[in-house]
């Protein structure tokens, strides 16, 4: 099998400075990294390439380079068997999601993969992250997925939860696609279904906007960015809803989608999604054109958002393209159907 690393940086690659910790390893320095965690394949089982794509913090991460690591995909794509990318661990999430938006239709394997301790140092998980990596290549599935600490996350369902234990990541509102045991993939659940055809959509719209709704929060607010913004996300509480007494935020909410700015509703609460239709606040919210997010998390509505917009100028079709599942986003028994 032949793979593809692309390098993005992160703490797998950082090694320490005055500074602290940054991102700075050659292709050499990781090929011979990697080699050492591969001895157990022959070279006729896995030969490994490797090519330097940007030396980030996962911090500095942006939707141009989501773009970028998907670009060298497509360009690589009639070239190898499937594709590593070693990419910091504080927005690996919001990446993974990103790439399942944009590369469907895959045959093969693009497996997303870091560490919470350097590469270099002598006690690392990413070691063990890496072989991992290699095994799921070669026994796994085709899809985006992330592999960390033995575990095979759905690309759309991975969120970071843990900002020092190797068991940083967690698959939320669905079951972990495989775990890699005794160097050996054990699948778990079916991996989602891929599109029928294989679609690079590369084209990303980040003219959108994150709210964490909070009590005391200014209806005016939403007037003030309302000329910014073509999307916008709130993250609400419980199963959702906005104030409409005190703050009529519902009203200016409203407005909003009046402007055909696209709103898409989410929740606060990590697991089991929204339901909208349950209060009355939520009821009040579901008569105007609301984009509905289900069970989605964050890592995933976002890029999602940016993808949709990319995609489309019309709010109409935003929405539909949004709340149309893509690479096991949203669950398939969740009902969207709500008309305002």
């Amino acid at each position: 099998m032949k793979i593809l690393v692309l390098a993005t940086g992160g703490t797998i690659a950082s090694v320490e400075t005055d500074n602290g910790l940054l991102p700075g390893l050659n292709v050499e320095e990781l090929r011979r990294y990697f080699t050492e965690q591969n001895k157990q394949y022959s070279q006729s089982e896995l030969d490994l390439d490797f090519h330097l794509l940007m030396n980030k913090d996962s911090t500095n991460i942006s939707p141009h380079d989501w773009v970028t690591i998907a670009q060298a995909v497509e360009t690589h794509y009639n070239d190898y068997d499937a594709f590593i990318i070693t990419h910091g661990t504080d927005t690996l999430g919001y990446t993974a999601a990103a790439l399942s938006y944009m590369l469907q239709g895959f045959d093969k394997a693009v497996v997303l993969t870091g560490s919470q301790i350097p590469l270099s140092f002598h006690k690392t998980d990413a070691k063990r992250n890496v072989r991992d990596a290699l095994t799921y290549c070669l026994e796994g599935q085709p899809g985006v997925f992330v592999v960390f600490d033995g575990k095979v996350i759905q690309g759309t369902r991975a969120v970071k939860i843990r900002t020092k234990s190797y068991d940083a990541f967690e698959s939320i509102n669905h079951p972990y696609i495989a775990k890699i045991i005794d160097g050996h993939v054990e699948m778990c659940a079916s991996p989602a279904q891929k599109t029928e055809r294989l679609q690079f959509e590369t084209q990303l719209c980040s003219d959108i906007f994150l709210l964490k709704l909070f009590p005391g929060l200014k209806a005016s607010f939403f007037d003030a960015i309302a000329d910014n913004y073509k999307g916008i996300i709130i993250e609400s509480f419980g199963n959702g809803g906005l104030p409409f007494e005190d703050e009529n935020i519902l009203d200016r909410v409203g407005n909003l989608t009046k402007r055909g700015i696209s709103v898409v509703m989410t929740t606060q609460c990590l697991e089991e999604g929204e339901n909208l239709l349950l209060y009355e606040v939520g009821q009040k919210v579901a008569q105007y054109p609301i984009i509905l997010s289900g069970d989605m998390n964050t890592e995933a509505i976002v890029p999602k958002l940016m993808w949709a917009l990319g995609q489309t100028t019309d709010p109409t079709e935003v929405k539909t393209l949004f709340e149309t599942p893509i690479g096991g986003d949203l669950s398939a028994d969740w009902d969207m159907q709500i008309t305002p």
